[in-house]
């Protein structure tokens, strides 16, 4: 078990656990209901803890294993040390008064993913933007926000950027619709170092960016933006991110992901190609 990989982050060593604590329990052909009666859980506590939505007590972990009849002790050992990790708080936490907690989910996947593909309709993707439009794009979201809660949206916005240039990269593959590159955000000049910025961010080797433009036409991806997560240890599903005004829904079940996959595979086709979308950026500069 090579927690190392997966970035450290909390939220997918819940799911990781979640999962095998899952097939433990399946392998034992006990319900949801039976196995949380030992640990004084409810059905739906279970099936969240199973799904890596909630932390996980040691004790619950040891008891449920006693259950699960696993008594090798060097798998227990492990299972048990995945517990405590999954309990250490990721470096967002600092954050946590901020954040919501359904988008607090988003920055440890984002954290953990060895690959992320996004489809963005009116904004620049949050891990490609500058500092500058960055805040402009937070002042706008919602104008009670104070100088100091924007100073924080936007740092922890430009920390989450340096997982592209850490030692274990994630690929990032986006596709941009032409409208979030021609929608001025913070002024020209903002724009314009965002768009000098998109033209350098390109050209890294774990970025591939693309350009749906307008004469395209209509396309498949009409319920807007999202992002497919995909982690490098083959036990975490895919997990499928879809935001809303003031919530946020995950979709890892097979049928969905494999969905919202069809339709970016189909965008990527109808999207211009990455040296393409670099000449038509150039060509927006110089009307900005």
């Amino acid at each position: 078990m090579d927690t190392e990989r997966l970035g450290g982050g909390p939220t997918v060593l819940r799911i990781l656990l979640g999962a095998q604590l899952r097939r433990l329990r399946e392998a034992q052909g006990l319900t949801r209901e039976a196995a949380g009666y030992t640990i004084r859980a409810s059905e739906s506590k279970m099936s969240r803890l199973e799904l890596g939505r909630v932390s996980f007590k040691e004790r619950d972990v040891a008891d449920l294993l006693i259950l699960y009849g696993v008594t090798d002790a060097d798998e227990r050992d492990a299972l048990l040390s995945l517990a405590r990790q999954a309990n250490e708080p990721g470096w967002w936490h600092r954050y946590s008064d901020l954040l919501p907690s359904w988008f607090q989910a988003y920055v440890g996947l984002e954290a953990a993913a060895s690959r992320i593909r996004t489809y963005e309709v009116q904004f620049v993707p949050g891990l490609l933007q500058t500092e500058d439009y960055a805040r402009a794009v937070t002042t706008h979201g919602i104008e009670t926000r104070s100088p100091e809660e924007i100073d924080r949206w936007v740092s922890l916005r430009m920390q989450r950027q340096r997982l592209l240039t850490r030692a274990s990269a994630p690929s990032l593959w986006a596709v941009v619709d032409e409208a979030a590159l021609r929608r001025t955000i913070g002024g020209r000049g903002v724009m314009r170092g965002q768009l000098e910025h998109l033209i350098a961010m390109a050209k890294m080797p774990n970025v591939t960016l693309q350009l749906l433009p307008f004469h395209s036409g209509g396309h498949p991806a009409e319920g807007g933006s999202f992002v497919i997560f995909r982690f490098a240890d083959p036990d975490l599903p895919d997990v499928v991110y879809l935001e809303q005004l003031a919530s946020a829904l995950y979709l890892d079940k097979r049928d969905d992901v494999d969905r919202y996959t069809e339709v970016l595979d189909r965008l990527s086709v109808q999207a211009e190609t990455p040296d393409k979308t670099a000449e038509i950026i150039e060509k927006i500069l110089t009307e900005v």
